[in-house]
């Protein structure tokens, strides 16, 4: 009986280590091709003549493929372009109306600049000056200086749009330079003769004679100073510095008469 019965127990014992051993390697096995699927996805594709399906890959499926990092797209430039400067020879045609035989500067002493300004409309523009070839690099560096300081111009072209007429280029606030002529009220020539003169904003910064009146209607509001508004030019202000860096005075410190327009490179 003792026997039997120790044989039994001795069947049991097995049987139970026997399921212990195979509940363990069971256990590693699963652990095992677990790790293997997260660590090392089997490929999309299996081997051919395999039955076997793939394997799912753990990782979301994507509906377009990664830019890669050197082909991200370049942000565009954006604000205004840089300002720019073209000195060039004039041409007779180029100043038909404002250049004759007799005028105290030869064409060959004549520059034309073509350059950026700022306008009115808040937008960056194209204009031209022409000028002694003496202050070309001058003027230019200074319009640079207004460009960047955002100073509103309202237009540059040359006074021979005009037909050389000083009064129809300044009623029409026409920035401009060069114009063989006499001075204002004088039977001498005037700095804009030599292509030595610069008058800015006209409308906004008249001729104003020492008893106060002025010839252009359309500057009535402009004629006072010190003034607060757009391409107005005041005494001391950032215009007048710039133009004072180069060495040019301005006609609004004159006595009597006020020329607040005018840069000249004497001062009158």
């Amino acid at each position: 009986m003792t026997s039997l019965w120790n044989r039994r127990s001795a069947v049991v014992m097995a049987a139970l280590v026997g399921m212990t051993g195979c509940a363990g390697v069971g256990d590693a096995g699963a652990s095992a091709t677990a790790r293997a699927r997260v660590s090392a996805p089997v490929p999309a594709s299996s081997a051919p003549g395999s039955s076997a399906p793939a394997a799912p890959s753990s990782a979301p499926a994507s509906s377009a493929p990664a830019t890669p990092s050197s082909e991200a797209p370049t942000p565009s430039p954006s604000g205004p372009p840089p300002f720019s400067s073209k000195i060039e020879n004039v041409s007779r045609d180029e100043v038909r109306y404002s250049w004759r035989p007799g005028c105290p500067v030869p064409l060959s002493g004549l520059r034309k600049i073509t350059m950026t300004y700022w306008g009115f409309d808040g937008k960056a523009h194209t204009g031209t000056l022409v000028v002694n070839k003496k202050v070309a690099e001058d003027v230019a560096s200074v319009f640079g200086k207004l460009y960047e300081m955002r100073y509103p111009i309202r237009r540059m072209v040359p006074v021979d749009v005009y037909k050389g007429s000083d009064y129809d280029s300044i009623d029409a606030d026409n920035t401009s330079a060069f114009n063989c002529r006499n001075a204002t009220g004088s039977g001498s020539w005037s700095n804009h003769t030599y292509g030595l003169a610069v008058d800015v904003n006209p409308r906004e910064n008249p001729y104003v004679y020492a008893d106060g009146s002025h010839a252009h209607r359309n500057a009535d509001a402009f004629v006072d100073r010190p003034l607060k508004k757009p391409g107005v030019i005041n005494s001391g202000d950032r215009v007048v510095r710039a133009f004072a860096r180069i060495g040019w005075g301005w006609g609004g410190s004159w006595s009597g008469a006020k020329d607040y327009q005018h840069f000249s490179v004497n001062g009158r």
